[in-house]
């Protein structure tokens, strides 16, 4: 499988900028998004589709960045996604999806649960203007073989060598996606960590981003244990497993140059 790294939201956050890496997966069966970052609805509908957390990320709302557009730019029609797979369902990651209502979604079982009964904190959180067009949805329990250590379930309905690793802490249904590129594995591990200096330990991580993280998680503990793993398996791990996480630009830009 072809994987394409897209930068589909470039945030202005203070001290520091960010993107919203999202993976398009050119399948024998169709293209696949891994995450969709801000859409077309976000850019005219800023104030009800973000909400108030725009003041804070400062979200560019370039047409250019969307999904939509970009995958139009690489020859194929926004027809051509069958699936679009949630890391979790926070504006950022999931703002493009209405742009591809013909999508099958599919989450963790935990996230889909925050969808049909939302919590207090889910509402506070999640925007469900972001799924009005009600798309087809299949869940995931956390079961399956394992994949390096970590409980995964291979998405065979969607393709061979796509493995959804449940992952929760930043929200209670997140998860990573692993994606096998033929040279290489790519592991998407969307809000499991913000900064590559979590699991890479070269460079201390922002304070910013320590703290928004620690605010959002919905459980510390999980979130903190999830670093600890993801950094065993970066420091273990050789050229055939590249790890990266939503909006860290660096670990982008590495993975575009390279991909």
């Amino acid at each position: 499988m072809k994987v394409h790294h897209l930068n589909c939201g470039t945030m202005c956050a203070p001290n520091a900028t960010l993107v919203c890496h999202v993976l398009l997966i050119e399948t024998a069966e169709g293209l696949v998004l891994v995450d969709s970052g801000f859409g077309l609805l976000d850019i005219a509908d800023p104030v009800g589709r973000v909400g108030v957390e725009r003041m804070l990320i400062r979200p560019v709302l370039d047409p250019s960045e969307t999904a939509v557009h970009q995958i139009r730019a690489l020859g194929f029609e926004p027809e051509d996604v069958r699936h679009v797979i949630a890391t979790h369902l926070d504006s950022d990651h999931i703002g493009g999806l209405a742009d591809f209502p013909h999508a099958t979604l599919h989450l963790t079982a935990a996230e889909a649960l925050a969808m049909r009964r939302p919590t207090e904190g889910d509402r506070l959180r999640f925007n469900s203007m972001l799924w009005e067009h009600d798309p087809t949805i299949v869940e995931y329990r956390p079961e399956g073989e394992s994949w390096r250590g970590f409980t995964a379930q291979e998405l065979t309905g969607i393709s061979p060598g796509i493995v959804m690793i449940p992952m929760p802490g930043h929200t209670r249904g997140h998860t990573a996606i692993a994606v096998d590129a033929g040279h290489r594995w790519v592991m998407h591990c969307g809000d499991a960590f913000l900064h590559s200096g979590t699991v890479d330990g070269r460079s201390p991580v922002p304070g910013m981003l320590a703290a928004a993280e620690n605010m959002l998680a919905h459980d510390r503990e999980l979130v903190q244990d999830n670093h600890a793993r993801l950094a065993d398996l970066y420091r273990s791990s050789g050229p055939d497993l590249l790890m990266v996480c939503s909006h860290d630009p660096g670990m982008f830009e590495q993975a575009a140059a390279t991909s």
